[in-house]
């Protein structure tokens, strides 16, 4: 019976040493091979969107017609409730605006 408490003690010991010594991890990100297209609310763009993924990622989506407002409302929609991206209510129209009319 006091070997948990002694096993849970040495445990906590062991990871407390373990992140202590850790030493910071340093890496250099790749240059960026796309930018988003000039045109009207960029920097709301740019300000939202950069935060969890590049340009590349928007010029990857499907193009056409029927990839117009309604599919960049999805896409901004499905942002922000299934990846939890936090875009202000104000920003979202503003986004699918520039979307819509640039791509």
């Amino acid at each position: 019976m006091t070997r948990s408490p002694l096993f849970a003690l040495a445990a906590i010991a062991g990871l407390a040493f373990g992140s202590a010594t850790a030493a910071p991890v340093n890496y250099k990100l790749p240059e960026e091979t796309a930018a988003f297209k000039p045109g009207p609310n960029l920097d709301v763009v740019t300000n939202n969107c950069t935060a969890c993924h590049s340009a590349d990622y928007v010029n990857t989506q499907p193009r056409g017609p029927k990839f117009k407002k309604d599919f960049w409302q999805a896409e901004v929609t499905k942002m922000i409730k299934v990846y939890g991206a936090p875009i202000d209510d104000a920003d979202v129209g503003k986004i699918v605006d520039y979307l819509t009319v640039t791509y």
